[in-house]
């Protein structure tokens, strides 16, 4: 499952440079897959890889599920979550995904085959 943050974020941007996958964005900003990934790369096969998408949450920061991979093939638990000062980095569990399928999912945003 990927992981969320919940309402009672505090806006401290702890968790964004924290993330791998650049899933983590300050409220109201728009995100891209291709945003610190590989994924630029593909761009030709894949054209909304690299198109504005508009943003998950306006007033906190968000996590974008399409990229997170609990930090599965970096590290031994979710950045986010350790570094969280007020723990509102949480499981998601309407996301939820195996560990192969985290591990697909980060070989694909980083361009491992």
């Amino acid at each position: 499952m990927s992981i969320k943050i919940t309402e009672e974020c505090i806006n401290c941007g702890a968790c964004e440079p924290e993330c791998p996958n650049n899933a983590i964005y300050e409220g109201g900003k728009k995100w891209r897959m291709s945003d610190g990934t590989s994924l630029r790369k593909k761009e030709t096969f894949f054209t909304n890889l690299t198109i504005d998408q508009e943003p998950k949450e306006k007033d906190i920061y968000f996590i974008v599920s399409e990229k997170c991979t609990e930090c599965v093939g970096f590290y031994d638990q979710p950045q986010c979550i350790v570094i969280c000062p007020v723990h509102c980095c949480v499981p998601d569990k309407n996301n939820l995904e195996t560990k192969e399928q985290l591990i697909e999912k980060k070989n694909f945003l980083h361009g491992i085959n």
